[in-house]
């Protein structure tokens, strides 16, 4: 075992961190959307194959990473790869670990800002306020009247107002919006420098009770408000909604079948991606934090139930019910379609300023999202922390000091750029993690061994898995990963013949300035790491470490 690295104090500390890591914005945002979108409770049945064939296996195997990497003084996936795949190209490759959560740790922590400071203004009653919604109000007269008041606010709230919206470059947000993101960043540096055990556990001992408390409180407040505007628009008419399946949906004004339509398992497996916070190099980095034979097993499935029921059961039991509660079906669809931030931001503030008490009702659902994405933020920075530290023995605090610094310039970008973290969003949250997992696959389950791995896993487990696991991980889920290469290709390219060239890989306008500068930042970020890994690993305690782990 390495000697100098940090240990969990606790296993509940682990997965309460782990679960921290996992449970985002996209359990109560980004899921029900999804459902309400992509037929329904039908939706469950490709969501449910892709975390059966996918999300476990990986899952298991990204703990057994961590831990093998852990005990052999490489908390990050350069190490780790390095270990498992002796090949000079190995630990290039392990770039992707540092890459991806970082660039997610850039936007993150500016949105996460925002859900601050949109609790602080909720409780103090500085949003938007509305009249009743009167009934039989048409979907499309409901958004002016109600939703518009609150989607400007948000527009000027991030700095981008009604006259400044297009291929602007600059956003131009308000005082408020800046010093909140400031004490984001304070918040994460003083978790990140009190290290695993004193930080980053401790934070999840609290924040992680806190959270399931308010998501309850929440959901029980959301389902008996029983039929506020008109009769058969209640939060049970929502749930019904989102669950009934639907197994015909109109798709580019088609009708197509959800269970034979690509875009719906597309959907489905990078939900699980996403909630899972699989392909990002943080689950192995704080699973390098255990002892070597402390179970991944049954810890590992703990944390992900856990993360499961919050997304499954909490997440689909507001933000959807309440909407069509005061909105209406069809309305709700429209709120749905365009997408988690107008859910979020515009709807849910709307929807409390109908309730008693409306405006603490908005500044628990705002703190629950900043739980949430708080947790995440500390999970996102831990892995280039865990490189500095292991790779250039930095001390824990300059390591922080060091990350700070790259990840408020590049935050900037986000905080003033348009476009800029709908970029970065692409690169490190969409394409990204699909790309991480399959090279992490091949080199686990082909180059490093499939059995070898099986037994590296179960080394310690309390729980055995059944044989249909291994043969998931090492065949199926490599095959899975490569048809959400092959959709991602084939939609860009119809998109491109139909005409759609006027929009870029990320969704956004081609020729924006803003897309083209934050995608030479990222590539300017991306040559930094690997010079970085390249100096590291010329480095002479790391030959003798790597010797070591070879003996």
């Amino acid at each position: 075992m390495a000697a100098g690295r940090e240990r969990w104090a606790s296993r509940i500390g682990l997965v309460l961190a782990m679960a921290g890591n996992a449970v985002g914005l996209g359990n109560f945002l980004r899921f029900p959307g999804q459902v309400a979108s992509n037929g329904g409770g039908a939706f469950m049945i490709p969501y449910f194959v892709c975390f059966l064939l996918m999300g476990i296996p990986l899952m298991w195997l990204e703990w057994g990473m961590g831990r093998y990497g852990g005990v052999r003084g490489h908390g990050s996936t350069p190490g780790m790869f390095q270990l498992m795949w002796r090949h000079p190209i190995a630990k290039y490759v392990g770039v992707l670990g540092l890459f991806i959560p970082t660039v997610i740790l850039f936007y993150y922590s500016c949105i996460a800002s925002w859900t601050l400071g949109y609790a602080v203004l909720s409780a103090t009653g500085h949003l938007p306020q509305v009249p009743e919604v009167e009934t039989q109000l048409p979907p499309e007269e409901v958004q002016r009247r109600v939703l518009q008041p609150f989607d400007d606010f948000l527009k000027d709230y991030v700095g981008q107002s009604k006259s400044r919206e297009g291929s602007v470059l600059l956003l131009q947000p308000p005082v408020l919006t800046y010093v909140f993101f400031w004490v984001v960043v304070a918040l994460n540096f003083w978790v990140l420098a009190r290290g695993v055990a004193r930080g980053i556990e401790v934070l999840a001992k609290i924040a992680m009770p806190l959270l399931f408390l308010l998501a309850i409180t929440l959901v029980v407040r959301v389902l008996t408000l029983g039929e506020p505007v008109a009769a058969g628009q209640s939060p049970w008419a929502g749930m019904n909604f989102i669950w009934e399946p639907k197994w015909w949906i109109e798709r580019d004004g088609e009708l197509r079948f959800v269970l034979l339509d690509p875009k719906t398992w597309l959907a489905a497996a990078g939900q699980i991606f996403f909630t899972l916070s699989l392909g990002m190099g943080a689950i192995q980095c704080y699973a390098s934090y255990l002892r070597e034979d402390d179970d991944v097993m049954l810890t590992g499935l703990s944390t992900t139930s856990a993360n499961e029921f919050c997304e499954v059961v909490l997440g689909s039991s507001i933000a959807i019910p309440a909407a069509v509660t005061f909105f209406g079906v069809v309305a709700t669809q429209e709120i749905a379609a365009r997408g988690t931030f107008y859910l979020g931001f515009t709807s849910m503030p709307a929807i409390f300023s109908y309730m008693h008490g409306g405006q603490y009702l908005a500044c628990l659902w705002f703190l629950l999202l900043f739980f949430a994405a708080f947790t995440s933020t500390v999970a996102m920075a831990q892995p280039l922390l865990a490189f500095l530290q292991d790779e250039f023995r930095i001390p824990r605090v300059n390591a922080v000091a060091f990350l700070t610094i790259i990840w408020v310039v590049f935050s900037h970008l986000c905080l003033f750029l348009n476009h800029a973290w709908q970029v970065m969003d692409y690169w490190s949250g969409t394409f990204g993690p699909p790309l991480m997992a399959l090279v992490e696959v091949v080199i686990m389950m082909w180059i490093f061994g499939g059995w070898r791995m099986w037994n590296e896993i179960h080394k310690g487990a309390e729980l055995r898995a059944p044989i249909f696991f291994y043969y998931a991980a090492r065949y199926v889920t490599p095959v899975i990963l490569l048809l959400i290469f092959a959709g991602m290709i084939y939609d860009q390219v119809r998109a491109l013949l139909s005409g759609g060239g006027e929009t870029g890989l990320e969704g956004m306008p081609a020729g924006s300035p803003g897309v083209w500068i934050t995608r030479v930042a990222l590539l300017i970020f991306l040559a930094g790491l690997l010079w970085l890994i390249g100096w590291a690993f010329s480095l002479d305690h790391h030959k003798e470490r790597i010797e070591g782990a070879a003996s």
